[in-house]
C-alpha cells in the first residue's frame, strides 16, 4: 500500500496519475496546503521542504522498511523503478525520459508557477512579473510543441516525462496560453487527457477539494512562508 500526501494541484495530480494508470493500491492522506497541513510535525518528517506530494511505501521493492519520498519527480522515478513501468530499461531510451521530466521539474513547472502567482494571486498587478512568466510560459510551450511534431508523446511511449508535464498544461487558459497557437501540443493533451486514468485521477482530485478561489488566509500561509514558519 502506498500512502500518498496530496492535495490536488498540479504536483499531486502527476502522482495520482502514474497510480491510476498501474494499478498499484494506495491511500490518499489529504494535505490542506491553504490551511498550513503541510507544517505538522508529522508531515515534516519525512517531506522536509514542507511540500506535498509526498509518499510512504509500506511495502517497498527490497522488502525492507517503508520507504519515504518527497518532491514530485523523484516520487514518479521512485513509482517507475518499482513497477518497472513508464520508464524504459535501455539507457538512451531512459535517459530520453529523465532529461524530460528534469526539464518539467527545472522549467515548465517553475516557470509556470510564477505565472499562476503574477497573474492569479499577487495582491498587486506587477506588469513586469506578469510579461516575464507569461512570455516564458509560451517558450515552454513552444518547446515542446516542438518536441512532439514527430512523435506521439514526449520520449515516443507514455512516460513519466509525460505525466509530469501534463498537469501543468491543464490551467492553459490561466496562463494566458491558447492551445490552438500549438498544434502538436494540443493533440498530445487531448490524447492524455481522453485517457481513462486521467479520468479516474482527477475525478479524486476533485471529491478531495473543488476550492476554486483561494481565501485570503490561505494566501498568507502559501506566498508568507519564511525559516520561521516552520516549528522546529
Amino acid at each position: 500500500m502506498i500512502e500518498l500526501y496530496y492535495w490536488p494541484t498540479p504536483n499531486g495530480h502527476k502522482i495520482t496519475l502514474f497510480l491510476e494508470e498501474t494499478g498499484l493500491p494506495y491511500e490518499i492522506k489529504p494535505v490542506n496546503i491553504g490551511a498550513g497541513d503541510q507544517f505538522k510535525p508529522e508531515f515534516l518528517a519525512f517531506s522536509p521542504n514542507n511540500r506535498m506530494p509526498a509518499i510512504i511505501d509500506r511495502e517497498p521493492k527490497d522488502g525492507g522498511e517503508p520507504v519515504t519520498v518527497f518532491e514530485s519527480g523523484a516520487i514518479l522515478l521512485y513509482l517507475a523503478e518499482k513497477t518497472g513501468k513508464f520508464l524504459p530499461a535501455d539507457v538512451r531510451g531512459r535517459f530520453d525520459v529523465l532529461q524530460w521530466l528534469f526539464w518539467q521539474m527545472g522549467g515548465l513547472g517553475p516557470m509556470a508557477g510564477q505565472n499562476h502567482h503574477f497573474v492569479q494571486y499577487a495582491p498587486e498587478r506587477i506588469p513586469y512579473a506578469m510579461d516575464r512568466y507569461v512570455k516564458e510560459t509560451n517558450r515552454l510551450y513552444g518547446v515542446l510543441d516542438r518536441r512532439l511534431a514527430d512523435r506521439e508523446f514526449i520520449a515516443g511511449d507514455y512516460s513519466i516525462a509525460d505525466m509530469a508535464s501534463y498537469p501543468w498544461i491543464v490551467p492553459h487558459k490561466k496562463q494566458q496560453q491558447n492551445l490552438d497557437d500549438f498544434p502538436h501540443l494540443k493533440r498530445w493533451f487531448d490524447a492524455i487527457r481522453a485517457r481513462p486514468a486521467t479520468e479516474r485521477a482527477y475525478e479524486k482530485g476533485a471529491a478531495i477539494s473543488n476550492i476554486s478561489v483561494m481565501t485570503e488566509e490561505g494566501k498568507k500561509i502559501l506566498f508568507g512562508q519564511t525559516a520561521g514558519v516552520v516549528k522546529r
